[in-house]
């Protein structure tokens, strides 16, 4: 520490024998020359501190409190054995954090207790993080080694170590369950399941209780994980050294034998181990102090990998033969021999067992055989050798079971698959020093030396290549080099190498093997000493610590001998398992097959001995062995990249989360973590980005020293607030400080804005002060003035009541006088009005006598007059209804005549006979003229007179009505003839002018290719030379992007290529229009002809008849009934000749009109024609010339008209409304064409605003802007013509269809129009053309007809080729579904239940297909998701069942599938709806978990909130992969992404609201998950950057209109963790306020937050643990899941409203793009 550091207030830490270091303040300034510090300690005593007289070393210094806590003990500014200490116990006690950084090295601490932190999300939460993302942990180290094997492509290993019961096999045991987990296995054996299950076999067989640990392993393994090239895991292989074979014979106390003896005792009640007749009697010596515990394991229900269950039975049968065997009891014969009894049971029962004689066995036990050069003896042993050689074939037996178990786990673990890469997890022993230390203490230390050794040089080239990666000058760092000590051990003439030599020697014995050490090594060696009170030890000085062995035992376990005569007898046993125990490895039989081969291993594995070696096997020593086998071991490490975990021990009493000082400062001397700190120390141990310095010390700057370059800046203000060049260097990305200089630019920049505070506080207690100052004096000037106002208040109030005294007075008086006056009056009217009633009675009675009789003699008159008038108006009424019945009657029976055709019979017939009559009637009366004379001629002439008057004027009448009702008919026919030919006029001018916008527009592409895209249909408004406009179109041009161009040139290619293809279609359904036409024109033609022929005969037929008629008047006459020349005679003659004339008059006009009509038809192109009646019919002008006056009965009759001319109104008013609804269309197009003018005016006044706006603006933004316009402008007149185009085709196709139905119509109308049934006497002329009304176009029934061969084809075309993007952004949303749906009711109209199978099974099995193809891309599976939805609704829609059809159309319904329930099918495609949006669920969260850490937490949103603190060594750039920073505008914009493709690709409202309330719920539970596992997020700024986060998140989807749907509440838990990293923490009512506010957070979750809770700056503070028990204590009560992390792999249950469709499936057209053309549209 430098002297001026040491001032007043200056935090030191001193030694203290209890808590090994201390904390003081001092109170005094250290001075140069000072011997005492006076210290302040935190207690509140007062100390003085003495230094050392000789080094006068300095207490080490305290780092900031800012600096507490923290990840990485690198980042610690003074890096120092207290620090370290006082850092892992803040975390430990006070954040329950067991995990922590040391440089490349994890610490762990183990917890005694069972901690929620290594669940399957912990392990999600991890895989693919950085190592310096995450907070420590076991997993973030296995994630490093997979990641780096993944990229560098080299082997990893985990290097775990500790003490016994520090944690060292669990750690082991999660790291491998992390790469289980994260890679899977590549083939379906599950080889990871099998890693784990060989834990517990070999925890069994290896593991037992000792003082220290529960579960302690007693022997160190070396475990390899195969992954091939993908990185799955393919196979495992273990290694095991150094087993603690002692422990089988003998433990210590308070200790254990190895498990697997207690689990074999705890299931004899089983039947299958009944044979082994194990028992708990007093004489089992193995298991003698051992008691069953509750938790041993039922052996019967052990899994062991790889062996079979026939293997099984026999290790347990060698078990137990253990057991027994060390409870056979020796007895002495004599002093130099022993024997044993002839019925030992114990003995007994383990030769059956192990298949040997009792004989041999018994013999052996108590007697050697000893070889010379000729001779061999055989010796008795003493009791004492005959029970250590007992011993000795135990431990051997269980050693070579050990190590056949491991074998065949190997084999189990083997993979054929060729080996990629492996990672290596070492579980080693830890250095170890007890109060008696044999020789598996050495062998321990020995290894933990060589580990040493490996650590030292990995962490020393670590330091080095990043000096050297950064340009640091590299100056060499001292640091502790271990290699004397292994010299020491395994050298010539080493300790091991005079071990192996006493071991050889005959009568070599511990003691003679101590003195050659002495005598070897003593004073020649600093490392090695000699106790003072032993000659039979020596002293080791260990990297860790001087660590004293006792000699005896060292020999006989070095050489473990074992009688060979004892081995021969096991090796002839009848026992399979027992001889191939002890036999090579060459012979031996795998249990479960033959073994594999070709298997290649980048490790080296220490060759087994031949059985032809098997005798220089018992002689190779154990140290020698394990010397050789760690010597392979370290070749292995160093041909890996080592990770390194050191498991702590906090205290000897396993109590949980209780931290002894003194036992975690001796285990992080012996582990080489402060070896670690010191190394770092000795360098630049504290490293900051440029970004990170920048950022932290921004407030140590000036304005003008900022700059532009941050890297300038960093230097620059270094030299001013460092002055001594040797504190820093600077690299290429970073800044490397010294001890301590982090902590001294913290002190400056907490004295900044320490200052900055006072500052600030000032200046607000001066506004606080003034605000105070103005409110009082503001009080005070409102107390004035309501005091003023008050007795202003008061005086107006006396005013106001004295005057109100004055007018209540005056109003009172008043009212007593009005009062009075009142009565006065009211007494006089009184007084008037009675005696006016009593003069008014006397009048009366003088006037009723008189008045009342003429009253009475009124009335009573006027009473008969009116009942005369009733009965008068009764009759009359009466006798009106009884005529007008007799009317009704006579009229229907005439109109029923009249409408018959037997009544125009009639009416010929009677004609004739009326003729007959006539004739026979001026017989008559020629001869009563005769007779008369002349007295007769007046009454006849009169009568002819007035016959001839009565016809003209009639006859005149009707042909005056008939000639205007023709002329009518024939203005209104002009007038449509001229308004269809003005419509065909405007057509054939829209057409001029549409090819006329072609040529322009080719024209406009060869003259504007890099502005204007070749459409044919649009063309660019023209510009005048020079003006604004074109030099604005140059500078475009020039400016253009060609893949601009390029992209608009292929979309007008499309555009070509659809007008020709509609073309072509338009040219073929011409042609085929054209040859129908033909067709109907020539039908029609040959029947006019025919019906031409037909009235000319009926024509001759009837002047036939007429001038037979006419003959026979004639002959009549000439026979002297009458004479021709009669006037009867002429007048009848005259009027059947002008009959004849007016015959003829109208059938010329309707031959014209007929002609006219036929013309007309020929040289219209339009369907609608107006079709006149053809012509008068003759009888009509027969009826009109012989029955215009006849007598009938001496009474002058008319006949009713014909019933012709009763069908000439009706046809008017179709006319009528024909020619109104033609002016109706002609009105609409003339409003179409000007709102078209109009919308074009506004267009040229919005470009010439813009282009106005554009010359204001630089030239650079106008070229970009008028670029941005033009390509806008130009997109809408495409898309605008487009539909013009799309419109206009369908127009066509229409017509033409009405031409087809009305051609055919006419047909069946002229057909239909002929007279039947005509009579002998009546003329039959041309039928009456109805005029011809549109028929509509020929409505579809919303099916797709398909043939079944072309399923495949519309399957391919339509699903698995089909590219979303196209159809999302030109068709209707949706369109696939409804095909496919048109297509299945097409085959449901048919009654075909295989094409409807089939169809539904490919368009599944298709879709699904499709998915696993593109099953990662969003936008594929969104598309296909909501069709699958459309198409679900479609089936129920059109299903048939009520409560679908609601709401469908009245043409939807007849639309419904009528032959089949497709409800089974409707479950199988909502089933698969669920799938696709499950993967639609899974695609999103793929994209969207890069970003929400980075989004949402780690990007400062709010500029300059959060503080940077230092990372240290963890944050190093093997960890970091190289990839783009996301931030909140990412997160939205991949929002705003998902959301426009789903709206696009017309997905429900619905779906989409549980969408978007899944991805914000994965980004909460991502972001919790994240603030849960990082120390380093968990502050005040931080909060507020998730509170701001949050608030952009719900402004989202307030502007989507999705703040219903639920996804602001998923976000709650997230938004309560920031609530409570802002809230207050310190007082009881705090602790409430957050119990309330935190119910979406489980009581995990919020003391995890708390316990991580880490000021940013000193001026908050940290959580007490006080404040957290409290928390706990009131929480206490809650039922919730004790999970810590939120599973992010939860999904909401997905519904599927129904919701209907409006698109009418006849409405549908399929565009050429899709290769649908097989498909008909029905």
């Amino acid at each position: 520490m430098l002297v001026g550091e040491c001032s007043t207030y200056a935090r030191v830490w001193i030694p203290d024998v209890e808590e090994v270091w201390k904390s003081a303040e001092l109170t005094k300034d250290y001075k140069q020359g000072d011997t005492v510090l006076h210290l302040h300690l935190e207690d509140g005593t007062e100390l003085e501190h003495k230094l050392d007289p000789k080094t006068k070393n300095l207490p080490h210094l305290r780092n900031p409190d800012i600096l507490v806590g923290e990840n990485d003990l690198t980042a610690l500014s003074y890096l120092h054995e207290p620090a370290v200490l006082h850092n892992l116990k803040v975390r430990f006690i006070d954040s329950k954090l067991i995990y922590t950084y040391c440089g490349i090295v994890l610490v762990a601490i183990n917890p005694y207790e069972n901690l929620p932190i290594y669940g399957t999300d912990i392990i999600n939460a991890y895989s693919g993080q950085n190592m310096g993302d995450m907070d420590p942990h076991i997993f973030a180290v296995a994630e490093e080694a997979y990641k780096q094997m993944a990229r560098d492509e080299r082997n990893q290993s985990i290097i775990v170590s500790g003490e016994s019961g520090a944690g060292k096999t669990v750690s082991a045991k999660y790291a491998m369950r992390y790469f289980a987990t994260v890679s899977g296995s590549a083939s379906e054996a599950n080889v990871e399941e099998k890693v784990l299950a060989s834990n517990p076999i070999m925890e069994s067989i290896g593991n037992a209780k000792t003082t220290r640990n529960d579960n302690s392993s007693r022997f160190g393994k070396y475990i390899e994980i195969g992954f091939d090239k993908k990185y799955h895991i393919i196979g495992a292989n273990m290694r095991t050294y150094l087993l603690e074979k002692s422990r089988v014979v003998f433990q210590a106390d308070e200790e254990r034998n190895y498990h697997i003896f207690y689990q074999l005792c705890g299931s004899t009640h089983l039947p299958e181990f009944k044979d082994l007749k194990l028992g708990w009697s007093a004489s089992l010596s193995l298991s003698l102090l051992g008691i069953v515990d509750d938790d041993d394991a039922d052996v019967g229900v052990c899994y062991l990998p790889g062996i079979n269950e026939s293997y099984q039975i026999g290790i347990f049968q060698v078990l137990a033969a253990i057991l027994h065997l060390g409870n056979v009891e020796v007895k002495d014969r004599d002093s130099d021999s022993s024997n044993i009894p002839p019925n030992n049971s114990h003995l007994t029962i383990f030769c059956d067992l192990m298949g040997v004689t009792y004989k041999d066995m018994s013999h052996w036990l108590c007697h050697k055989k000893l070889k010379t050069a000729t001779e061999t003896y055989i010796k008795p042993i003493p009791k004492l050798q005959a029970v250590n050689a007992r011993d000795a074939l135990s431990k051997h037996i269980y050693a070579k079971l050990f190590s056949w178990i491991v074998d065949h786990v190997n084999e189990a673990l083997h993979s054929t698959v060729k080996q990629h890469s492996f990672i290596g997890v070492l579980d080693i022993y830890g250095f170890e020093t007890f109060e008696i230390n044999s020789f598996e203490q050495f062998c321990i230390n020995y290894a933990n030396e060589k580990l040493q050794q490996q650590f030292n040089m990995h962490v020393f080239k670590l330091e080095q290549e990043e000096y050297m990666k950064e340009q640091i000058p590299w100056t060499l760092i001292d640091f502790y080099d271990n290699q004397p000590c292994i010299n020491l051990i395994e050298a010539k003439l080493g300790v091991l190498d005079l071990l192996d030599e006493e071991c050889r020697m005959p009568k070599g014995s511990d003691d003679t093997w101590a003195q050659k050490l002495y005598n070897t090594h003593l004073k020649k060696c600093v490392l090695f000493e000699k106790p003072r009170m032993s000659n039979k030890a020596f002293i080791i000085q260990h990297f860790a610590d001087k660590v004293e062995y006792q000699c005896e035992g060292f020999l006989e376990k070095n050489k473990d001998t074992v009688n060979e005569e004892q081995i021969n007898v096991l090796k002839a046993s009848k026992f399979d398992l027992l001889v191939e125990l002890f036999q090579g490895e060459g012979k031996v039989t795998s249990p479960t097959g033959p073994p594999p081969g070709g298997r290649t291993r980048l490790s080296i594995k220490p060759d087994k001995a031949r059985p032809s070696q098997s005798s220089k096997e018992h002689k190779m020593t154990v140290g020698l062995q394990f010397r050789n086998s760690l010597q392979l071991l370290m070749e292995t490490l160093n041909a890996t990249t080592p990770h390194y975990v050191r498991c702590i021990k906090p205290n000897d009493y396993k109590f949980p989360f209780t931290f002894d000082p003194k036992r975690a400062v001796q285990q992080l001397r012996a582990c080489g973590v402060l070896e670690t700190i010191r190394i770092s120390a000795a360098g630049f141990p504290s490293r900051w980005t440029y970004q990170e310095f920048f950022s932290r010390y921004r407030v140590l700057m000036k304005q003008k020293d900022v700059l532009t370059d941050k890297k300038l800046t960093c230097k620059n203000v270094l030299e001013k607030l460092v002055q001594d060049p040797d504190k820093y260097q600077f690299g290429k990305t970073k800044i490397f400080f010294r001890a301590g200089q982090v902590a001294y630019l913290e002190k400056l920049r907490a004295d900044k804005l320490r200052a900055a505070c006072i500052r600030i506080q000032k200046t607000i207690r001066c506004w606080l002060a003034r605000k105070k100052y103005l409110r009082m004096k503001s009080a005070a000037i409102s107390i004035q003035r309501y005091v003023r106002g008050y007795q202003a208040r008061c005086l107006a109030k006396f005013l106001r009541r004295t005057r109100a005294a004055i007018i209540i007075q005056k109003y009172q008086r008043m009212y007593v006088e009005r009062k009075r006056y009142k009565r006065q009056q009211a007494a006089a009217l009184a007084i008037q009005c009675i005696l006016r009633a009593y003069m008014a009675r006397q009048q009366y009675q003088l006037l009723r006598e008189h008045k009342a009789i003429i009253i009475q003699k009124w009335v009573r008159g006027w009473l008969a007059r009116q009942w005369y008038k009733r009965s008068l108006a009764a009759i009359v009424y009466l006798q009106c209804c009884v005529r007008r019945m007799r009317a009704k009657r006579e009229l229907k029976k005439l109109k029923i005549e009249a409408r018959s055709v037997e009544h125009f019979k009639k009416l010929n017939i009677g004609m004739e006979n009326k003729i007959m009559q006539l004739q026979r009637k001026i017989d008559e009366q020629v001869c009563f003229r005769r007779r008369w004379g002349p007295r007769a001629c007046g009454p006849i002439d009169r009568m002819r007179i007035t016959s001839r008057t009565g016809a003209a004027l009639r006859l005149c009448k009707m042909q005056k009505a008939l000639e205007e009702e023709t002329k009518q008919l024939e203005n209104d026919l002009n007038e449509e003839r001229s308004r269809y030919q003005n419509l065909l006029t405007e057509h054939l001018r829209l057409e001029e002018r549409y090819e006329d916008l072609k040529e322009e527009v080719s024209l406009t592409v060869v003259r504007m290719p890099p502005l204007c895209p070749p459409s044919p249909l649009t063309t660019p408004p023209p510009s005048r030379p020079g003006s604004p406009l074109s030099s604005l179109q140059d500078v475009t041009k020039a400016a253009l992007d060609m893949s601009l161009f390029l992209k608009l040139q292929k979309r007008v290619t499309e555009l070509e290529q659809e007008k020709q293809s509609l073309q072509n279609e338009l040219d073929r359904k011409e042609e085929q229009f054209q040859r129908d036409h033909k067709k109907a024109r020539g039908a029609e033609l040959e029947y006019e002809s025919l019906k031409r022929q037909e009235l000319e005969s009926e024509n001759k037929k009837l002047k036939h008849d007429l001038n037979q008629m006419r003959q026979s008047l004639t002959g009549n006459a000439g026979a002297g009934m009458a004479a021709p020349g009669s006037p009867a005679y002429k007048v009848l003659l005259d009027q059947l000749n002008s009959s004849n004339e007016e015959l003829e008059v109208r059938k010329e006009e309707v031959l014209i009109l007929r002609s006219q009509l036929v013309s007309q038809k020929e040289t219209m192109t339009e369907p609608i024609t107006y079709h006149f009646f053809s012509a008068e019919q003759p009888e009509l002008l027969l009826s009109f010339s012989l029955g215009v006056c006849l007598v009938v009965d001496g009474h002058l009759s008319r006949d009713p008209p014909h019933p012709a001319c009763a069908t000439l109104p009706p046809l008017r008013r179709l006319l009528e409304s024909q020619l109104q609804s033609q002016k109706k269309t002609y009105d609409n197009e003339v409003e179409a064409l000007r709102g078209e003018l109009q919308s074009m005016k506004e267009e040229n006044n919005r470009q010439q605003q813009l282009l106005a706006q554009n010359l204001q603006l630089p030239p650079e933004a106008r070229i970009e802007a008028s670029l941005q316009h033009e390509i806008t402008r130009l997109t809408n007149e495409n898309l605008d013509l487009m539909e013009q185009l799309e419109k206009q085709d369908k127009t066509v196709r229409k017509l033409k269809k009405q031409l087809k139905v009305f051609a055919k119509k006419i047909g069946e109308l002229e057909v239909g129009g002929q007279v039947e049934n005509v009579s002998p006497g009546q003329t039959v002329d041309e039928p009456i053309r109805p005029v011809n009304i549109p028929r509509k176009e020929k409505d579809f029934q919303g099916m797709l007809e398909y043939k079944r061969e072309d399923e495949l084809k519309l399957v391919k075309n339509l699903i698995l080729e089909l590219k979303p993007r196209g159809v999302a952004v030109n068709l209707i949303p949706g369109l696939p579904a409804y095909i496919l749906f048109m297509c299945l009711r097409h085959a449901d109209y048919l009654n075909d239940d295989q094409k409807v199978r089939t169809l539904l099974t490919s368009t599944i099995n298709s879709i699904k297909k499709i998915l696993k193809k593109k099953g990662d891309d969003f936008e594929t599976v969104s598309f296909w998701l909501s069709n699958t939805c459309r198409f679900l609704h479609c089936l129920k829609q059109y299903s048939g069942e009520e409560a679908f059809m609601k709401h469908n159309t009245q043409k939807q319904n007849d639309h419904c599938l009528t032959n089949f329930d497709l409800a089974e099918y409707r479950q199988v495609l909502s089933d698969l709806a669920i799938q696709i949006y499950q993967q639609l669920i899974k695609c999103m969260e793929n994209i969207l978990q890069p970003m929400i850490v980075s989004g949402m937490l780690e990007h400062e949103t709010i500029q300059g909130v959060s503080g940077v603190k230092p990372t240290g060594l963890r944050k190093r750039t093997s960890s970091i992969a190289d990839e783009g920073t996301y931030t909140l505008d990412s997160i939205l914009r991949q929002l705003n992404s998902f959301h426009s493709t789903m709206c696009q690709h017309g997905t429900d409202p619905e779906l989409i609201k549980q969408v978007v309330k899944q991805q914000f719920y994965i980004i909460g539970a991502v972001t919790l998950n994240n603030l849960l596992l990082r120390k380093d997020m968990c502050s005040w700024s931080k909060g507020m950057q998730i509170r701001y986060n949050v608030s952009q998140l719900e402004e989202w989807l307030r502007d989507k209109n999705l703040m219903t749907c639920g996804a602001k509440e998923t976000l709650e838990p997230l938004i309560q963790a920031a609530q409570l990293l802002q809230v207050k923490k310190k007082t009881d009512e705090d602790a409430e306020a957050i119990c309330s506010m935190c119910n979406a957070l489980t009581t995990a979750q919020i003391v995890k937050v708390l316990n991580l809770y880490t000021p940013v700056n000193e001026f908050e503070e940290r959580v007490s643990i006080t404040f957290i028990r409290t928390i706990q204590t009131r929480l206490r009560d809650r039922k919730e899941s004790p999970q810590l992390l939120m599973d992010t792999k939860m999904i909401y249950p997905v519904t599927f409203p129904f919701n209907p469709s409006t698109v009418a499936l006849e409405t549908i057209q399929l565009p050429s793009s899709l290769n649908l053309s097989f498909l008909t549209r029905v």
